[in-house]
């Protein structure tokens, strides 16, 4: 089975399957023939001599350097090798090959002048499970990605490295052993290769996947807290919802309201007399406003990035008029700001539901709010019970915070102030990944305190559907009844969450 790329009809599911579970690829039949249009329109222009940048000029500060009909070959294979300056981590193949098919679609759209074969290559070595070695580092975000996609470009003409097979090889001894032949660089082919935002939005794509599945995962634990901690679910009441309208609110409420029904801790402890608590704590009382602005900003971020998986970031763009004429454009579809300043916003909204979710974990785990023994151990004193898995939390919690310091604003001048201002928009993307393993962790804390906490209230049970969650918990990580090191609880609970076990609840 395959996935037949238009430029026009990407989604993220398609990407996912792609990315994650290796789907193979091809061009639809539109595809090839709007791309062999303005593929001929580029090649009248070289014929003609005129002049058009990144075809016969030079790049950035260099384009009124006028390069000769017999060199625009060696121009693009040139810009390829000098833009190839990534240094860093390679990014996972995941992320490479997310990268892969969103360039692929891209230049199918029609509109950067390329031969279908450039893009059948691609789609070669992803169905070749072919991955070129890219550094994540060397991108600030305008004119493109350029350097990781200059990595990329430079095994799409037999050179660079690549993984197959699990080994690290040069590009061409690669794409030898994957039966595909490099790419011999026509007029303007190098540009668009390496002109475009896929890099940051191979890596916000996959991190919107990741944290929608922690903001159910979150639900999920919170819902477990509000019973350990004895918690009212009143104030999830769906009136409540109504008269403050917004769509992420009401999800987690109506979460919240699923996962507890049933519980005999909220029933046994309604009417009990030494409670004189009228409202819950915020962390408690305000998940579905917390949770629910995570989820109405991570569905802003995610319109944004709909729009790009099947945006033209090219440049210069060739608009095909008819069968004998054409215009070709430059322009600045290549700067990152709008994926910049919606890698920050899902930043700060892994760092809130962190932040939210660690204030759970003290609520628990402090006898002066928790009702219950101190440190959820049953022997406070003799045991330190859970101290330091809240301590870890506030580290992780505390680093969320730091690294969410929004990248948009941060430009710098680069190529000779040409590109005077960039959005940062790669590196925005790139912490994305680290902070949501922070996240992932710390709500394994919160669910491990959470099953600890209720463990204290037996025989009581929690609802119905939190009990689930609750004996996936304990499948991993059994009862702390004494001291014992936490961090392989924590990391199995933490691949749990990755794997969907909890956010699966929810579906």
């Amino acid at each position: 089975m395959s996935f037949a790329l238009s430029g026009n009809d990407l989604t993220f599911p398609r990407l996912y399957d792609v990315a994650l579970r290796g789907e193979q690829v091809q061009l639809t039949a539109s595809a090839i023939e709007r791309m062999k249009a303005s593929r001929a329109v580029v090649e009248r222009l070289v014929a003609s001599g005129a002049i058009a940048y990144g075809i016969n000029t030079g790049f950035g500060k260099l384009a009124s350097v006028r390069i000769s009909t017999e060199q625009v070959r060696q121009l693009q294979v040139n810009l390829v090798r000098s833009h190839a300056c990534g240094l860093g981590a390679p990014l996972s193949e995941t992320e490479t090959r997310a990268m892969m098919v969103l360039r692929a679609n891209a230049l199918a759209k029609g509109l950067s002048g390329v031969r279908p074969q450039v893009v059948e290559t691609l789609c070669q070595m992803l169905n070749a499970k072919m991955h070129p070695v890219i550094p994540s580092q060397g991108s600030v975000g305008a004119s493109g990605d350029l350097a990781p996609l200059a990595h990329l470009a430079q095994v799409v003409i037999g050179e660079g490295r690549a993984t197959f097979h699990g080994e690290v090889l040069p590009g061409a001894e690669a794409m030898k052993r994957a039966g595909i032949a490099p790419v011999a660089l026509e007029a303007k082919e190098g540009l668009s290769l390496l002109n475009g935002t896929q890099g940051m939005l191979a890596l916000l794509s996959l991190a919107l996947r990741e944290a929608d599945i922690l903001v159910d995962t979150a639900d999920v634990a919170a819902s477990l807290s509000l019973d350990a901690l004895r918690g009212s679910p009143g104030a999830f009441d769906s009136r409540i919802m109504h008269a403050r309208a917004y769509a992420g609110a009401a999800t987690t409420a109506g979460n919240l309201a699923r996962l507890n029904e049933g519980s005999e801790i909220r029933e046994s402890h309604r009417s009990a007399e030494k409670d004189t608590r009228v409202q819950d704590a915020y962390s408690l009382r305000c998940t579905p406003q917390v949770h629910g602005a995570v989820r109405d900003s991570l569905a802003q971020a995610r319109e944004i990035a709909a729009v790009e998986l099947n945006s033209a970031t090219d440049n210069p763009l060739v608009f095909v008029r008819d069968a004998n004429n054409g215009d070709i454009i430059s322009g600045g579809n290549f700067h990152g700001q709008p994926l910049a300043m919606a890698a920050d916003q899902v930043a700060i909204a892994i760092a809130t539901l962190g932040g939210v979710a660690e204030r759970r974990i003290e609520q628990m785990t402090n006898p002066l709010t928790s009702m219950l023994p101190a440190f959820l151990t049953p022997e406070p004193g003799l045991n330190s019970g859970f101290m330091i898995a809240q301590v870890t939390a506030a580290a992780l919690t505390s680093e969320n915070k730091t690294l969410a310091t929004p990248h948009s604003v941060d430009s710098i001048s680069t190529s000779g102030n040409q590109e005077d201002y960039v959005s940062m928009g790669m590196s925005g993307a790139r912490r994305l990944g680290r902070m949501l393993v922070n996240l992932r962790n710390t709500i394994a804390i919160e669910l491990l305190c959470a099953c600890q906490g209720i463990d204290l209230l037996a025989p009581l049970q929690t609802g119905t559907l939190a009990k689930k969650a609750s004996d996936a918990v304990r499948a991993k990580s059994a009862k702390v009844t004494q001291d014992r090191p936490l961090t392989a609880d924590i990391e199995a609970v933490s691949a749990l969450a990755a794997d969907g076990v909890f956010c699966s609840l929810l579906r």
